[in-house]
């Protein structure tokens, strides 16, 4: 096992380096965050220990540095100085753990447990996936067989996706499926549970804030939506996210352009949304909890399909339907039918891809 410890003090490297030496490990050490992220960058480490508070370049820019840059090793924090607020800070940013000088002995032992464990659970999460998204979807059943073919349709256009289903039953897995099958699929794929992010974090999370932007942010900080410039955001459980952040997630939609948190400048993006949800967004907007025009906005459009021909039976199906959300609705099912339905567009395909009611 390969540990690295990152401190820019010498006495404490040195004899970190020597406790860990006589319990078996093999160890390297660096006197600051430059040094250790190149490190980092040529082995792999089973275990990083990083102090907080660095000349040059502190802790927590390291631990975003070596998470940008996909390092799964398990990182631990450590300081002479910390607090609840600190470690708190630390663990937002992808810590495992935080740990107070001086050092204890059993407690960094214990702790290089916990991390290998988990390291090793993430590593198997990550390789039965890369299994699972390297093949289709299993099952022949006719159902399967229907979501593939939307799918297949789908996926090579631009258009905004929305996916419902209860947990568990593979929305995730579609949303990959989208994706790498789309022209995008070299291009960055980022995932936010909505649901798993407090809701005043998710606007710093899916847009960004500046430095000072509020206390804890010392640093400027790009949003999920820039990370995912050129390539997929999912929203997972898309239907928990608060009313102002919709709002803005609708703006993004609407203009392809955002601003971060504590700025006013305008950002453009380029970013395929794909959402998910196991709730009844009709019903969440009756309730007054979700924004009906976003909800349109989410389900297909853009979809820079070639013209059809909709049939005349088609056609009535459409004029008898009561548009609740307007254009945006018609738009949304028109767009829909150009990519999902045939040539000319039938009832059938109105029945199969349309919910009329």
């Amino acid at each position: 096992m390969k540990i690295l410890i990152v401190d820019d003090e010498r006495s404490i490297r040195n004899s970190f380096r020597e406790i860990l030496s006589d319990e078996g490990y093999s160890v390297d050490v660096a006197e600051d965050g430059p040094t250790g992220i190149a490190l980092a960058e040529k082995e792999r480490y089973d275990v990083i220990f990083c102090d907080i508070k660095m000349p040059n370049m502190e802790g927590t820019e390291v631990l975003d540095k070596l998470k940008s840059e996909g390092i799964d090793s398990a990182i631990v924090m450590i300081s002479g100085h910390g607090d609840i607020d600190t470690a708190v800070d630390c663990i937002k940013h992808g810590a495992f753990d935080f740990i107070q000088k001086p050092l204890d002995l059993n407690r960094i032992l214990i702790t290089i447990k916990n991390a290998t464990e988990h390291t090793s659970i993430v590593a198997e999460n990550t390789s039965l996936k890369k299994k699972v998204y390297g093949r289709q979807m299993v099952g022949e059943s006719a159902p399967m067989a229907h979501l593939r073919e939307m799918i297949e349709k789908v996926a090579p256009t631009d258009a905004r996706v929305l996916i419902t289903g209860s947990n568990g039953s593979g929305k995730e897995l579609v949303a990959r499926s989208l994706h790498q099958q789309s022209a995008r699929s070299a291009m960055p794929y980022i995932e936010v549970n909505c649901a798993a992010i407090p809701s005043e974090l998710i606007e710093s999370e899916l847009f960004g804030h500046e430095k000072g932007a509020f206390t804890s942010a010392i640093k400027q900080h790009k949003g999920k939506f820039e990370q995912a410039d050129g390539g997929t955001l999912f929203l997972d459980e898309i239907g928990d996210m608060s009313l102002s952040a919709q709002a803005k997630v609708l703006r993004v939609l609407q203009e392809k352009k955002l601003s971060r948190v504590g700025s006013d400048k305008d950002i453009v993006v380029d970013v395929r949304v794909v959402a998910a949800t196991n709730k009844d967004l009709k019903e969440e907007i009756a309730k007054g909890t979700f924004r009906e025009d976003l909800y349109h906005r989410l389900r297909c459009t853009e979809s820079g399909m070639t013209r059809k021909a909709f049939s005349p039976e088609a056609v009535k199906m459409l004029q008898d339907k009561s548009w609740t959300g307007n254009i945006r609705e018609l738009r949304n099912v028109v767009e829909r039918l150009l990519i999902l339905g045939g040539n000319p567009v039938s009832p059938q395909d109105i029945r199969d891809y349309v919910y009329i009611g």
